[in-house]
């Protein structure tokens, strides 16, 4: 069977499917693989680097991709309504494997269905243990929580340590981390390693525990509604008006002390919750910092403009878009080795070929379409609506 890498054609996104590592093993797995020039240029791969771990070079996308039995991506294909439509170029039959953003592109799903592709997407792979090597919303939120405490550093008109200097005595900066997930926790870590003072929030009881063993000091109002705010599956949940209220006002007391907010917190297939309010980062002191890595899910403060950093209020606001793009050589080893993980599921060891077994909670999670219908039970009722 062939797989094809083609390079990624979204504005700012520098990361690929494969690395010269993956290419190898997924020639193991029996496969011919063939990468389109240029897609690793972005990530520090070049052509050579794949030629010399067994792929193919094609000089296009339609060589790349158009006889290919497995396609790997990072974002979901461009449609035709952006500009250039990247799925025309794949055969009936294949199978798609990418970050394909579901719960705000449902009308591509349609596509995916229609042109008989079998698609998967990754940010569904559910939170168990089995599915930790594949889980590529973890590997990129990990080099994300990272990179916004670096990129903070950066726009920071201060240093995050305590100095003691013959000149006097240099404070440490404050930091608060909204949303304790995997990028929250590595802000936590990170902001930490540098130096500074550290708080932290979400609505997670489970989360408490974590950012205290990480140092970090826990801020929530911690009443029975936020002791029930955690779904089976490990996310957070929509909280009530009342306990909104009430928590944005303890938030309200504690930001204004605060040199750096890095804000995280995310709910799947819903808008980003608004955490800090315009009148909060009034409050804040002049020359302080918001990274709002939920920008591009509508943020956490609303004044945070996409692919933008602006000063609003006297604070810089951060709104990056694309956070593991811009640490594109660990986001692609990584990514790429999930998805040989991935891989490992759909395609026999034995001989080589596609073998899909619906039942594996794994595949059940994440395929949205195969054999021309929408199969994921999250949007086969709202599309058949």
């Amino acid at each position: 069977m062939k797989l094809a890498v083609p390079k990624e054609r979204r504005a700012g996104e520098a990361r690929v499917a494969a690395s010269p590592d993956t290419v190898k093993r997924l020639k193991g797995l029996g496969l011919t693989v063939t990468v389109e020039t240029g897609a690793g240029a972005g990530s520090s791969i070049p052509d050579q680097a794949f030629i010399d771990a067994g792929a193919t070079i094609a000089a296009d996308a339609a060589a790349c991709v158009g006889d290919a039995d497995i396609v790997l991506k990072v974002q979901r294909p461009l449609a035709a309504s952006e500009g250039q439509d990247e799925l025309a170029a794949m055969k009936r039959g294949a199978v798609l494997v990418a970050m394909l953003d579901p719960y705000r592109n449902k009308e591509q799903i349609n596509d995916y269905a229609s042109r008989g592709v079998t698609a998967f997407a990754m940010e569904l792979v559910p939170r168990i243990t089995r599915a930790q090597s594949m889980d590529v919303l973890s590997s990129q939120s990990n080099l994300a929580g990272y990179k916004a405490v670096v990129d903070a550093a950066a726009e920071f008109g201060r240093a995050y340590p305590m100095m003691m200097t013959a000149a006097g005595t240099v404070p440490p900066a404050r930091v608060m981390i909204f949303g304790v997930g995997v990028a929250g926790l590595q802000a936590i870590a990170t902001a930490r390693r540098l130096g500074a003072i550290v708080s932290a929030t979400d609505v997670r009881p489970a989360t408490k525990e974590q950012v205290e063993s990480l140092g970090g000091t826990f801020v929530a109002v911690e009443d029975d509604e936020f002791k029930q705010a955690q779904t089976a599956g490990g996310y957070a949940k929509e909280m009530s008006d009342a306990y909104k209220a009430k928590q944005a006002a303890l938030i309200a007391d504690t930001i204004k002390k605060q040199d750096i907010a890095i804000c995280t917190a995310l709910i799947p297939g819903r808008k980003a919750p608004v955490l800090i309010s315009e009148d909060m980062v009034k409050t804040m002191k002049p020359g302080s910092v918001i990274v709002d890595l939920a920008v591009e899910a509508g943020g956490n403060c609303p004044l945070s403009e996409p692919g933008k950093v602006v000063v609003k209020h006297g604070v810089k606001l951060v709104g990056h878009t694309n956070y593991p793009s811009r640490i594109a050589v660990d986001a692609t080893a990584l990514y790429a080795k999930n998805l040989l993980n991935f891989l490992g599921l759909i395609v026999d060891k034995k001989d080589g070929t596609l073998k899909i077994d619906p039942a594996d909670e794994i595949i059940k999670g994440t395929m949205l379409t195969r054999d021309g219908a929408i199969v994921h039970s999250a949007f086969a009722p709202a599309t058949a609506a």
